[in-house]
């Protein structure tokens, strides 16, 4: 157990990959986990129960209003309230490479309506109960694409940028009620989706590895406790800031 008081987090994209990554230790660390997605939330909350940890598992598309709704409600009906969200949710693995020029207005408007609107409905929908809470936290999962400006990717490249931009202008907006606002920006991570789709294959070794100081793969594990911190008391006087967990890649 912490020694804080534990709090109640809700987690977006929290049944799989990185999300469950992140639901899993902070499940660890004694809090009360809300895992939101769009398929197997239930049993993934399953499984941290059945492991003596406090869990509740939500199906929701994060760009319908009507599913956030649904999920901060079930949150409050469980657990209370909400302390904090972690915006997880995204596109990523499923989505090609390919020049900009043949990337279709539909597919990037997609990319922006679960990268971006996504994050927004989520805020929304939590933010009475983090205004309640006293002691919010938002944590928005961004990228370091977004300072690399990796070629054949711009809707996401794009998309992620502004989930930065759009944390510093809420960190701005929210400090009066005493939420604070950061992001992490993680590098090429070997995620389950990752792994699923060969995605490292096609990018290759050299985008994955090379400009990193230190000189491996990513993995989820490494992302957890920069997340652990952020939504901690400690990090109470931090806000408006991206964290870049990549090895050394990129400095902010």
């Amino acid at each position: 157990m912490i020694s804080e008081q534990p709090k109640t987090i809700v987690i977006t994209g929290g049944a799989s990959g990185i999300g469950y990554a992140f639901s899993e230790h902070l499940a660890q660390l004694g809090h009360r986990i809300v895992i939101a997605d769009l398929r197997g939330a239930d049993e993934a909350a399953g499984r941290l129960r059945e492991a003596g940890y406090k869990a509740i598992g939500t199906q929701a598309d994060v760009t319908s209003e009507r599913d956030v709704a649904g999920m901060a409600a079930a949150a409050h009906a469980e657990f209370g309230g909400i302390d904090c969200l972690v915006n997880n949710a995204g596109l990523f693995t499923t989505l090609a490479l390919k020049p900009f020029d043949q990337i279709s207005n539909q597919e990037w408007m997609r990319v922006m309506e679960v990268n971006t609107l996504g994050p927004f409905n989520c805020a929304k929908a939590v933010l009475p109960a983090l205004r309640a809470s006293g002691r919010g936290r938002l944590v928005n999962i961004a990228s370091t694409v977004p300072i690399k400006g990796p070629p054949n990717m711009a809707h996401y490249v794009a998309s992620k940028g502004a989930v930065i931009a759009f944390t510093r202008s809420l960190a701005r907006e929210l400090a009066k009620d005493h939420i604070t606002v950061n992001a992490i920006a993680p590098g090429f991570t070997l995620s389950d989706g990752v792994l699923q789709s060969d995605l490292q294959n096609r990018i290759g070794d050299n985008a994955r590895t090379t400009g990193r100081c230190i000189q491996r793969d990513q993995i989820p594990a490494d992302l957890v406790g920069a997340l652990a911190y952020l939504v901690s008391d400690g990090a109470s006087f931090v806000t408006g800031q991206t964290l870049a967990v990549d090895g050394g890649g990129v400095f902010l």
